[in-house]
């Protein structure tokens, strides 16, 4: 199995994307801290997820340092070690530059960037110190965004934090690489979780979404799970700095297509 004897750190892994990252780890044969806000959630992932191996929820408000220092702590004393962390917790809201307050702008920003990079931070420094005492470098994921690149004008304070984490793992990656500790991202598209629900309720709203995709559906959490054990795994041992788009081939297109009818 291509992570047995890792352990791996997963934020926001009690549902979507995350839980997918989760359940593929541990099929992969790493040992998973589920890291998440959401405690009624994050203990339903640990008791579903047990089966397929080692597997433990801690619950963590990424953007509280200290939250963080105590999620690697205890990580470290169930474990005994780290070598990944998906940095996947983020969240939404509705507003423009006309409308969002400021309120909201940094609470969005509080998850899905500064959580970023205080887990970013706390997980390298931890790698650091275990490279120069001989141990293996690990990997660092950032789960970005087509947003990143793209924009929507009504989910401007998303948009922007995306942005941020890909010039975060850029950064990252630079100043880890004397390591060997690698730091690439993921961009999901659409993908099919809790946050599309509307979405997928609208037929019209589906079809738009899916004008823009020339694969014509919807992408799949463990789609993106899979790109998240490549890079975690040795196989994408030069792969670092990277943001890896999983979006139906949205980013190129420039026209729109029309979308398959049920």
């Amino acid at each position: 199995m291509a992570l047995e004897g890792k352990t791996a750190i997963i934020t926001g892994g009690a549902g979507g994307i995350g839980r997918a990252i989760a359940r593929r780890f541990l099929r992969d044969g790493a040992k998973v801290v589920v890291a998440d806000i959401d405690h009624a959630m994050g203990e339903t992932a640990e008791k579903d997820l047990g089966a397929l191996g080692e597997v433990r929820f801690i619950r963590t408000d990424v953007g509280s340092r200290l939250d963080v220092h105590n999620l690697l702590a205890a990580t470290l004393e169930l474990f005994g070690d780290l070598d990944i962390l998906v940095n996947n917790a983020g969240i939404v809201q509705d507003g423009s530059i006309l409308t969002l307050t400021e309120a909201d702008f940094e609470r969005v920003l509080r998850v899905n960037l500064k959580g970023s990079f205080l887990t970013g931070q706390a997980v390298a420094q931890y790698l650091v110190e275990k490279v120069k005492n001989g141990g293996s470098p690990g990997a660092i994921i950032n789960m970005s965004s087509v947003n990143a690149v793209l924009a929507i004008p009504d989910q401007l304070a998303y948009a922007v934090s995306k942005g941020g984490v890909a010039q975060l793992t850029r950064a990252m990656a630079l100043e880890l690489a004397p390591w060997g500790i690698r730091v690439n991202a993921i961009g999901p598209g659409s993908i099919e979780t809790d946050m599309l629900a509307a979405v997928n309720k609208d037929a019209g709203a589906r079809n738009r979404l899916l004008s823009r995709t020339p694969l014509g559906r919807v992408g799949q959490p463990d789609e993106i799970a899979a790109i998240a054990a490549f890079l975690a795994s040795s196989e994408a041992s030069y792969v670092t700095g990277q943001t890896i788009y999983a979006d139906g081939g949205r980013l190129p297109l420039n026209y729109m297509v029309p979308p398959k009818t049920s």
